[in-house]
């Protein structure tokens, strides 16, 4: 009988031998929660037997999860996450929910937010104050990342100013300022105008165009007779490739100039209101755009250097995302280029009555049992579940130094045992060689 007593005891040390190897060997995976093998003794007991019985050896009871808390390593990631407290991330794939304290989470090619093995991790719905509008498993679903918020507008108003030297010369194209003899404007050459300057204005898609200014001063000329006291400036619009009309014709060709007039002291005496361009569809643009344009008060010919003031247009593109962030709670924000912001959704936190009887799944992840009971889930930070930390991950909680004790002691245990078995053996042998 002492050599079974003895080899349960073998295979309880090879057992124990086996977690802690497993808990050595994944002291790197990250979520990963340590195992400690228990055991129980083995007695043979009956109404009518003694109390003073010998054992029988060992057998093992279980392998329990240890869910302490691990520790934790700092990333530059949004998405790499950390639960400080007790609870779960939810995942799932296909109908499987699993559970996991791995938070190296990323976005697929379909913009699904997904742990490392491709799983969906799942989120509750938000109104838009980040307040949960659901609760429950059956409210949660998958995280869709939006590439862009909020709907294109295309430009129709252009505001703007600028200050136009006094003392400009007349572009070298022109020689004189008579009805006769046009301007020759060519926006290649930078010798037939004065200055330019250009804003972003967008058609109804939302695509980008540069609107570009070139102002021309035309007048007065010093020679002319009578004396003209006033100063007259041309201001050429061109969106993209295309040159719009300040006349409101598309017909006019070559299209018509804004001419800007100002009085002795500089002052803006025409356009006096708002002037209309005509429409045009440059190359890239999927539509059409059209402006009017509006120079403000602080437009003057002073006798200064030429200072473009600052455009403001209604036109805007649809906004890219620009940057994901999670706070404590879980909740997901996306921030886009526009400026808007948009909660997207909380991250799910389930806890279980008896964490130890989940059934473990692989890549530390598990999954519900019987044993463990049904989830109880949530929001970060909300009764039993602990908060999110953005920026790190969770180590694994094996004390590699605790291990390694732990790995001697159960290579002691297997010697003994193994030493059991021989003197067994040698007593055996002693009996079948005695003779009378």
């Amino acid at each position: 009988m002492s050599f079974y007593t003895s080899l349960s005891g073998l295979k309880g040390a090879q057992s124990d031998l086996s977690v802690i190897s497993n808990n050595v060997a994944n002291v790197g995976s990250i979520g990963f929660k340590k195992s400690r093998a228990e055991f129980g003794d083995l007695i043979s007991a009956s109404p009518l037997q003694s109390g003073n019985v010998a054992g029988q050896g060992t057998r093992l009871k279980s392998i329990s999860q240890q869910f302490t808390q691990g520790g934790f390593q700092t990333s530059d990631r949004a998405l790499d996450l950390a639960i400080s407290g007790q609870g779960f991330f939810v995942t799932k794939t296909g109908s499987q929910l699993s559970f996991t304290r791995n938070g190296a989470f990323s976005i697929n090619d379909e913009r699904y937010l997904v742990d490392s093995n491709g799983s969906f991790v799942q989120v509750l719905p938000v109104d838009s104050t980040g307040a949960l509008s659901a609760t429950g498993m059956a409210a949660a679903a998958a995280l869709q990342i939006p590439q862009s918020a909020g709907a294109p507008a295309a430009s129709t108003t252009l505001d703007l100013s600028a200050t136009l030297p006094s003392d400009a010369d007349l572009p070298s194209k022109r020689s004189a300022y008579t009805a006769t003899l046009p301007y020759k404007f060519d926006r290649y050459d930078p010798n037939s105008y004065n200055y330019s300057s250009a804003t972003t204005v967008y058609d109804s898609a939302g695509n980008p165009q540069q609107a570009t200014l070139y102002y021309s001063r035309i007048g007065p000329d010093a020679t002319a007779t009578p004396a003209i006291t006033s100063s007259t400036w041309q201001a050429r619009l061109f969106i993209g490739d295309q040159q719009t009309s300040a006349d409101n014709n598309a017909t006019t060709n070559p299209p018509a100039p804004l001419n800007m007039v100002f009085d002795t002291n500089g002052v803006l005496t025409s356009p006096a209101s708002t002037v209309t361009f005509n429409s045009v569809l440059p190359s890239g643009a999927s539509a059409p755009i059209g402006l009017k344009l509006t120079y403000g008060s602080t437009t003057r010919q002073t006798a200064s250097t030429f200072t473009p003031g600052a455009f403001h247009q209604d036109g805007r593109a649809a906004g890219q995302l620009d940057n994901l962030a999670v706070d404590s709670s879980g909740l997901v924000t996306a921030t886009f280029s526009d400026g808007t912001t948009k909660k997207l959704g909380s991250l799910v936190i389930a806890n279980f009555p008896n964490p130890n009887g989940l059934r473990q799944l692989g890549d530390s992840r598990w999954g519900e049992s019987g044993l463990s009971g049904e989830p109880v889930v949530g929001q970060a930070g909300t009764g039993s579940a602990g908060i999110i930390q953005s920026g790190a991950l969770e180590q694994a909680n094996v004390d590699i130094t605790e291990e390694l004790v732990s790995l001697i002691s159960a290579q002691r245990n297997f010697s003994a045992n193994a030493k059991a078995i021989e003197t067994a053996n040698n007593m055996t042998d002693t009996i079948v060689n005695l003779r009378s």
